[in-house]
């Protein structure tokens, strides 16, 4: 049998051999990690040219369908390049703690935002972003000792991270990433060809040992979450600050893309790895505190990666609307001003440490030090989350967020009433220590 044979693997042209791959990938005959032939070996036994096969597999490199790791050995990428995760059924009755959406009642009034907007027309040419925001984004940023020289606006913070990791990285370059770690984030390390590589963390984030290890074993980057880590609500302190950037320091090549993506209701003071370092990015989303349908954020970087961030905007969709730019300043100003921002800041803490707490009275073991997530760990996800259903209440399973963390489940808990924690409580609990075959439902 030939390794074309072996692998399920046909075509004459570039096209139908990246399709022949895909179809085999998607099909599972290609399991995640499968080494393919290389071009040489795969061309004679197909009996094209191997400039054809290489062809191929660089249309599936960007597309994140395989990573090649050298010059000769090629696999199949380790997820699937750009899943579609629908968000969990949430039956009539029943309270979502699945899709961490923020409390409505907590965000600034849009209505009366756009009531008095006052847009100034933009032609091609102008600046990228509004200068108000920018100089605003600026001292917010200096103020936590976040490097602000160079700033861009972007479409959200998974935007930015994907623009900062594209410009900088390369298909197959390893990527340290938290263990457990936000789930689209997975999803578009793998969607760009590269290889996750799990850090352990605890509720004080990142943990030193597993950060060395994966410096040691040559990442290219490091993509973590500073404070309100989603889904275990991690947060890093100064103290464990104090221990990670010496780890970092010995590797000054490395990328470092911090996710502060709750930022200024994530309840925490922020703390930053980046200072000093000659490849960084920071990205702030305002769609937790101002509405997730803004999608805007400020991106700070060293001057070379948001220069070509910024020329790569350019080359795509140009620019952030300067409406939504506009109207994110005017949100920002009014939620600051008449303290809606730290009222959502209190809130999302009092819900959070209320859920843990009662949690910890029944005997359950819960994270929850930011933002609007609580981590639980559980013995097996299905029959907790079945439980948790039927009574009524609809959280995440942590197999989406885990790499090689053990099992757990998500409960966004930044919508629920204080009045209601007890029955969380009780409906986790009871899910979590009901005997082992009991009956669901």
């Amino acid at each position: 049998m030939t390794v074309s044979e072996q692998n399920a693997i046909t075509g004459q042209g570039a096209d139908a051999i990246a399709a022949s791959i895909e179809a085999g990938v998607d099909a599972g005959v290609l399991a995640p990690a499968t080494q393919l032939p290389s071009v040489r070996a795969l061309a004679a036994d197909l009996g094209v040219s191997p400039t054809t096969v290489a062809a191929a597999y660089r249309a599936l490199r960007r597309r994140g369908v395989i990573v090649t790791h050298d010059r000769s050995r090629t696999t199949v990428a380790s997820g699937p390049p750009s899943p579609v995760r629908p968000s969990p059924p949430v039956p009539e009755g029943a309270i979502d703690l699945a899709s961490g959406n923020p409390d409505p009642t907590l965000l600034p009034d849009l209505p009366a935002a756009l009531s008095d907007l006052h847009v100034p027309l933009r032609l091609y040419g102008e600046p990228d972003a509004v200068p108000a925001l920018i100089d605003r984004a600026r001292a917010w940023f200096g103020t936590d000792g976040v490097s602000a020289q160079h700033l861009a606006v972007v479409s959200g913070a998974l935007d930015g991270i994907e623009r900062v990791l594209s410009v900088r990285l390369r298909p197959g370059d390893r990527v340290a990433v938290e263990d457990p770690a936000y789930a689209s984030v997975l999803d578009l390390v793998r969607a760009l060809g590269l290889v996750p590589v799990p850090v352990a963390i605890d509720i004080d984030g990142l943990l030193p040992d597993a950060l060395d290890r994966a410096l040691g074993s040559g990442v290219a980057a490091v993509v973590v979450t500073p404070r309100a880590q989603n889904p275990s609500s991690a947060a890093i302190t100064s103290e464990r600050a104090g221990a990670l950037r010496p780890l970092l320091a010995r590797h000054p090549r490395v990328l470092v893309v911090e996710d502060d993506h709750a930022s200024a209701v994530a309840g925490p003071d922020a703390v930053t790895l980046t200072a000093g370092r000659e490849r960084f990015a920071v990205v702030r989303s305002f769609a937790k505190a101002l509405g997730p349908d803004l999608r805007v954020a400020v991106l700070a970087g060293d001057r070379l990666t948001m220069t070509r961030v910024r020329g790569r905007q350019r080359t795509g969709h140009g620019w952030v609307s300067h409406v939504l730019q506009h109207l994110t300043l005017r949100l920002w100003d009014a939620a600051a001003a008449d303290g809606t921002l730290e009222r959502a800041r209190v809130a999302y803490a009092a819900r959070r440490d209320a859920v843990v707490a009662a949690l910890g009275e029944r005997g359950i073991t819960a994270w929850g030090r930011s933002g609007l997530c609580v981590w639980v760990p559980v013995d097996a996800e299905g029959p907790v989350l079945q439980r948790l259903l039927a009574a009524g209440w609809v959280a995440q399973p942590g197999e989406l967020y885990r790499l090689a963390s053990p099992p757990a489940v998500r409960l966004a808990v930044g919508a629920v009433p204080t009045d209601r924690v007890p029955a969380l409580a009780d409906a986790v609990a009871d899910a979590i220590l009901a005997p082992p075959g009991s009956r669901l439902g």
